[in-house]
């Protein structure tokens, strides 16, 4: 961003130890890029169990759908009822978000590093893996409420409330403590520069 501001002609100048700006620059850094990659590496890391323990839940849970199948048909039990349904798509949304933020994050963790990847590729990446990761675990609360619905009925109505209450406290507090990260990522990236973009050159020619 600083070079936005420079004369082109001034960005290879070498200074008195013969670099340049972007060699100056590049060495004075390491330490913080190496931070950033171990900081980038962990949360990577983190989010790919939980992305990976999604999908395994979801996937299991499309074999194992609430009430079973009919004997005689082979058909769903409740494939009538219209719970049944928001089961079935908030189930395939679950289980297609986690594994995108599963493939994402692995991305991450296989990416070269390099200095420029840190602008827009390992950002972006890490954005969208915790977006589709944070709608996998919003999906995979409706499967479950819907299923718990259907299950208990009207006999037991009573424990739904308290059941879906308990259940959301732990994807709760997960969101609770990524989403302000996802707001950090997006703001630094793709918000404004720590320059005013309309200031003048600091050197006129």
């Amino acid at each position: 961003e600083v070079g936005d501001f420079v004369p082109e002609e001034m960005h290879e100048r070498k200074n008195s130890d013969g670099m340049t700006p972007h060699e100056l620059f590049t060495k004075n850094h390491e330490k913080l890029k190496e931070e950033a990659e171990v900081s980038m590496k962990g949360t990577a890391t983190s989010c790919t169990v939980v992305g990976a323990l999604i999908v395994t839940i979801m996937f299991a849970a499309a074999f194992t759908i609430p009430g079973g199948n009919n004997g005689n048909t082979g058909y769903p039990m409740f494939l009538a009822k219209k719970l049944f349904l928001v089961f079935i798509i908030s189930d395939t949304l679950s289980l297609v978000s986690s594994t995108t933020s599963v493939i994402l994050f692995l991305g991450i963790l296989t990416s070269r590093y390099a200095e420029n990847d840190f602008l827009k590729n390992l950002p972006t990446k890490m954005m969208i893996g915790l977006f589709t990761l944070f709608l996998s675990i919003g999906t995979m609360m409706i499967a479950f409420s819907s299923a718990l619905i259907i299950m208990l009925n009207e006999e037991y109505s009573w424990a739904i409330v308290p059941c879906i209450f308990v259940a959301s406290i732990p994807v709760a507090s997960f969101i609770w403590l990524q989403f302000p990260l996802l707001i950090e990522i997006l703001w630094s990236t793709y918000g404004p520069g720590i320059f005013d973009k309309k200031a003048k050159p600091w050197i006129k020619l």
